[in-house]
């Protein structure tokens, strides 16, 4: 999600206990459209990075510093002449917008008190950084705006600064009961959407979170809700703009599995069962949102090559599979064609000449009346042996399609299993093994210098149970081949979603007898790390280990078993705790 007024009223107040009183040091442009600023407050030394990117604004605290380029550009240098040494008296935000206004105290050139603002609006492709006077009149800004790039604005040097009221939203920390049902419950709209479209700084995310506290269907007409449900809404939301108010913030991360899904200045309730990391600070929050974000957006970039050598390589399996169980429908005619024949060695001295169709009885059915067409210039031995023929012929290819069927079927299990091992990929050393794995079964070409690369170091995933038993999870089907039939011992259980591509979970019993928890979190896991993860339940198998067989000549991962047991399990990973 993209940081809403809730997520900047945190910052704000992050921003005003770390650095109000204090004097800004340094000033350094990394990017076209940033900031770095460092601030010294007494003993303790700040660094703040703000963004005005088109596609990612935002700031944060960081440790981590970002120097500037050898000739500074003209809008740093105009800070440094400016605020350079100035003392930052404020930092407010404007209701509930997406702005942050930093006052700052300095000296002028005359030595007199000046104030200056610098202001950071976080509002995507609209995004900027501006400096203004006292007055409120531009002096410069990291990006220009002309006339002909806004009708709305004009932010160029000597220009006044204001706050477009392009939308004519309500403020959320103002508006009164009465303009609520007024204007924002009067909406043509669903109860979510009316919230977000009706309130300053409410993100689609939040409206969510609040019809869920208030316990309405987001997607409920607003106009459709009754009295008492608007009443309850109005003041769920209260609530929410009272812990605002008063910054009750809880800075969090929602994850799925290892992926961060979403952040929130508020606890998100209608988020039950997903992993949920409390942060100290909004800084930290996004700080490591973005970053875990981006390491997981670039892997799947890089794993897009090997995405597309599956997928094409899946729907040419598809098609064989699909054209080789229409061939083998057909064949399923070749026993009438048999019965034709031999009905016609049994009767064909009947047969009178040039007829096209003989009827007699057939007993392989009780002696019930069956016609067999015929070609008119064939005899009844003629025919019947034309009839054999195409038995033959089809009973030939019943048989080979039997084999090609079932390589056509192993080879597309193969497949959906390598794209799921590439949905659940984390880290290069993952995709570094499946395109291994690739290039053993034949679907990517090997090169010379492939002998010669570092050896893998991907390793499956590693969890410990509620009740302290350790799991393993294989990435991909070496992984999977590896943990089933060299790691665990006979004794161990050995978990796997039934009948769709998935990993296998090892639970390793040191000779103890598993709880049933135990059980159900191993059902969780392989649940969760299987093409079913976004399914509402999915059936899991599970047999100890020594009962689990690798067919012969079988694909890596691909196992038999028999007599298992079966459990239904959430695709969580709730009550788990993994290890890094």
């Amino acid at each position: 999600m993209a940081l809403d007024g809730t997520a900047v009223a945190c910052m704000a107040a992050e921003l005003r206990a770390r650095l109000v009183g204090g004097r800004i040091s340094k000033i350094a442009q990394p990017e076209a459209d940033e900031l770095m600023l460092t601030v010294k407050n007494q003993r303790d030394q700040s660094r703040l990075l703000l963004s005005a990117s088109a596609s990612l604004p935002l700031l944060y605290f960081t440790e981590k510093n970002k120097p500037g380029p050898a000739a500074a550009p003209g809008f740093c240098m105009l800070l440094r002449k400016h605020i350079g040494g100035g003392k930052i008296l404020s930092v407010t935000q404007p209701g509930l917008e997406r702005i942050l206004r930093l006052e700052i105290e300095h000296l002028d050139e005359m030595g007199d008190v000046c104030r200056k603002f610098l202001i950071l609006e976080l509002m995507g492709k609209h995004s900027n950084i501006i400096f203004t006077d006292s007055e409120d009149k531009i002096l410069d800004s990291i990006k220009h705006i002309s006339l002909n790039v806004s009708s709305v604005r004009e932010v160029l040097p000597g220009r006044p600064y204001f706050i477009p009221e392009t939308q004519h939203k309500e403020n959320p920390l103002a508006i009164s009961e009465e303009d609520f049902y007024e204007k924002i419950c009067s909406l043509p709209q669903t109860a979510a959407k009316a919230l977000y479209t009706g309130l300053t700084g409410i993100s689609p995310l939040l409206a969510e979170e609040i019809c869920f506290r208030a316990g309405l269907d987001s997607a409920q007409p607003m106009q459709a809700l009754g009295e008492a449900e608007r009443l309850h809404l109005f003041h769920t939301f209260s609530l929410l703009m009272e812990e605002v108010r008063q910054e009750r913030f809880v800075p969090n991360i929602v994850y799925r599995g290892k992926e961060p899904v979403e952040f929130a200045a508020f606890r998100l309730s209608m988020y039950p069962e997903e992993t949920v990391r409390e942060f100290p600070s909004m800084s930290q929050v996004l700080e490591t949102y973005y970053a875990e974000k981006s390491t997981v957006t670039r892997i799947r970039q890089k794993s897009s090559e090997l995405r597309r050598i599956v997928q094409t390589a899946l729907e040419r399996s598809y098609k064989k599979l699909d054209l080789q169980q229409k061939q083998q429908k057909d064949t399923e005619k070749r026993e009438k064609y048999r019965i034709w024949g031999e009905l016609l060695q049994t009767y064909g001295y009947t047969l009178a000449s040039g007829e096209k169709s003989l009827t007699v009885p057939n007993y392989y059915a009780g002696d019930e009346e069956i016609t067999i067409p015929l070609d008119p210039e064939l005899s009844a031995q003629e025919n019947a042996q034309k009839y054999f023929d195409r038995y033959g012929k089809l009973k030939r290819t019943h048989q080979a399609l039997l084999g090609l069927l079932e390589e056509t079927q192993a080879e597309t299990r193969h497949l959906e299993s390598i794209r799921t091992s590439l949905d659940i990929a984390r880290e290069e050393a993952d995709l570094a093994e499946i395109k291994r794995e690739l290039q053993d079964s034949g679907y990517i070409k090997k090169h010379s210098g492939d002998k010669k690369k570092a050896k893998v170091t991907s390793k499956p995933f590693h969890y410990v149970s509620s009740d302290g038993f350790h799991m393993y999870v294989g990435k991909n089907n070496y992984q999977n081949e590896e943990l089933t039939f060299q790691f665990a011992n006979g004794g161990d259980w050995w978990f796997h979603a039934k009948g769709i591509p998935g990993s296998h979970v090892i639970v390793k019993t040191e000779g103890k007898e598993l709880p049933d928890r135990a059980f159900e979190e191993a059902g969780q896991l392989a649940a969760y790390y299987s093409s079913g993860r976004e399914a509402p339940k999915v059936e899991v198998d599970y047999i100890q280990k020594k009962h689990v067989k690798k067919p012969a000549a079988g694909k890596p991962g691909f196992v038999i078993y028999h007599t298992n047991y079966s459990l239904m399990a959430l695709p969580t990973l709730e009550g788990l705790t993994l290890v890094p």
